[in-house]
């Protein structure tokens, strides 16, 4: 009852500031990349523009409402919600509203979208990348049910205003009949509008070739690893071009993006090791593209620390095996955290991974030990693991300089902290 009582107040806050406020509104869903997507569009709009955004993963009802009034959650402190309340009633009444507001829209069970876009109808949508098996797939009949429902944004925008797709995902580009708003893409496909080419990574990051109404730009992205990255960088160049912004200075805005913790952060480790932190969740088509990025990395030898992915329903059994199938081919041992992910250590042996090599644990806490005892000069570390197998866990254990957790790890706030 308390809590709802909370959102319902923010809620109404919040759609009280968007009524007075001028500012245009930029919606972004999918079942992977909302936050890094998120990043990469401020980092190119910030140049020009007075941008809020969350300043965390905020995409429920509740999130929604924080990100919009520009405050953070209170957790289970009943003044801070008093106080946030306050906050919320000053802001509606602000005199120096954001122009820009770049707001996260998830979803978790059917209808979740109809919820959020009752707060907020935004001027343009973007949509990431769904896949054939989604996160948060547990309480949908399939990939298709959930992509009708993210859908959603798409239907309420205006002619004038703008639906960003990625042309690469199939499930994604089908929408573009869901809306009178003009259709703009993004992806290594020639019939994008947006489309790279030239990928290439480094242990120092990502470059590649851009090419949009004619003219080519050459983008570097430093400490950002994966060619899923790239996908994030080309909406938010498309962004820039709505806003009238050059492309070349686009291009350079995005040299000072960084992923957020635990979205494929490298890591120094222990041991003269290197941790590709991919902690904060895990669904198969982010499990794919981590793995995919270990495969591209050259490394004297290759560690999967793997936590079960969450929330994926039916598919649980398939889509852990398939991971499994995918580490045999890339690392030399492979570490499991959890129920689901024996699933994927016993597809591993059966392709062929040495039984030595494959061990499981209940807990990321149960498998810290072994994995620090594992770990060599020149290995390379990848850490992956839905967000209630708190696999940053693991990486604070085997990360060079702990000390700086508090800014490197997601997860580090008071109340996760408490909830170890």
């Amino acid at each position: 009852m308390f809590k709802r009582i909370i959102i319902s107040i923010l809620v109404f806050e919040a759609k009280c500031a968007i009524k007075r406020w001028p500012s245009r509104i930029i919606g972004i869903t999918g079942s992977v990349g909302k936050s890094s997507t998120k990043e990469a569009i401020s980092m190119v709009l910030q140049k020009k523009f007075k941008v809020r955004s969350s300043k965390k993963s905020y995409n429920s009802e509740l999130g929604l409402a924080l990100a919009i009034l520009g405050l953070e959650t209170a957790w289970h402190d009943l003044s801070r919600w008093i106080k946030n309340i306050y906050l919320g009633f000053m802001e509606i009444f602000s005199k120096n509203p954001p122009e820009i507001l770049l707001l996260e829209m998830g979803i978790d069970r059917p209808q979740d979208m109809d919820t959020l876009i009752s707060i907020v109808r935004p001027n343009i949508a973007v949509i990431t990348a769904i896949g054939e098996i989604p996160v948060h797939i547990e309480y949908f009949s399939g990939s298709e049910e959930i992509a009708r429902e993210k859908s959603k944004i798409l239907k309420y925008l205006s002619a004038q205003g703008y639906a960003i797709l990625n042309a690469d995902d199939d499930v994604v580009w089908d929408m573009k009949d869901k809306t009178n708003a003009r259709i703009l893409s993004y992806g290594f496909g020639k019939d994008a509008h947006m489309i790279a080419s030239n990928y290439k990574i480094s242990l120092e990051g990502i470059s590649f070739k851009v090419d949009f109404d004619g003219a080519s730009v050459p983008v570097r992205l430093f400490g950002v690893f994966g060619k899923h990255h790239v996908y994030p960088a080309l909406s938010a160049l498309l962004v820039g071009t709505i806003f009238d912004m050059n492309l070349i200075d686009s291009a350079g805005a995005l040299q000072q993006y960084k992923s957020p913790p635990g979205r494929m952060q490298l890591l120094e480790g222990i041991k003269g090791s290197l941790v590709l932190d991919d902690s904060y969740n895990a669904s198969p088509l982010a499990t794919h593209a981590a793995l995919d990025t270990l495969l591209e990395l050259e490394a004297k030898r290759k560690i999967v620390v793997f936590g079960d992915m969450l929330e994926i329903g039916k598919y649980t059994i398939e889509a852990h095996k398939t991971v499994g199938e995918r580490v045999a081919k890339i690392a030399d041992f492979f570490i499991t955290v959890g129920q689901r992910s024996k699933f994927a250590a016993e597809e591993a042996i059966t392709q062929g991974m040495d039984k030595k090599n494959v061990l499981n644990f209940s807990t990321s806490n149960e498998a810290i030990e072994t994995v620090k005892e594992l770990i060599k000069e020149g290995n390379l570390i990848l850490v992956k693991g839905s967000q209630g197998m708190r696999m940053e866990l693991i990486v604070e254990e085997i990360m060079a300089h702990p000390e700086q957790a508090f800014k490197l790890l997601c997860r580090q706030d008071e109340y996760w902290k408490n909830k170890k």
